[in-house]
């Protein structure tokens, strides 16, 4: 296994892949429609342009089998210290630590940028993601009841969130 800084060119295809399977056939995303190819170049602009990390994990053959990211929790500027982050893991390649390795140097880099909270929505259905934020130090911060509609049913919508030791000096503006 090889964790990679994911690039539009080389990544952004199985990227897609990943998410458009998780849209049609989860409540991991909210969306209802997969998303078309030219999504990824605004995805990808977005994260380069607020420096945010997109990191995969590939096969020794250079097969994109998860990846993980954060962006903007809230646009004001008082939430700059916080994000909302996500992880995906392609079908096939669930439940082999994957996850915990991927949201593992995402708790790095988010350090690394003087992060201080980093936020999770997690269908509060899905066993597996609350079991490897928890084991990763994320606490349960609440849960908005009726969040989401997909699949004939509400979904609720729980929320996770791991405090970080940075910035050593934060500053309002």
């Amino acid at each position: 296994m090889n964790i990679v800084t994911c690039t539009p060119g080389r990544h952004a295809a199985a990227i897609l892949a990943i998410l458009n399977e998780a849209i049609v056939s989860s409540t991991a995303l909210y969306d209802y429609r997969p998303r078309e190819a030219e999504s990824m170049v605004a995805w990808f602009d977005v994260k380069s342009a607020a420096n945010f990390p997109v990191i995969g994990v590939e096969d020794d053959a250079g097969e994109l089998l998860g990846f993980c990211t954060y962006g903007t929790f809230r646009a004001w500027p008082a939430y700059k210290y916080s994000v909302e982050h996500s992880v995906y893991i392609k079908v096939g390649h669930r439940g082999r630590g994957l996850g915990r390795l991927l949201l593992g140097r995402l708790i790095e880099a988010a350090r690394a940028q003087d992060r201080h909270v980093m936020i999770g929505g997690i269908d509060a259905q899905n066993a597996h993601s609350i079991a490897l934020h928890t084991k990763l130090g994320f606490v349960h911060a609440g849960t908005i009841r009726q969040a989401g509609y997909k699949f004939g049913r509400w979904l609720d919508l729980a929320f996770y969130q791991l405090i970080l030791d940075t910035p050593e000096k934060p500053v309002a503006g």
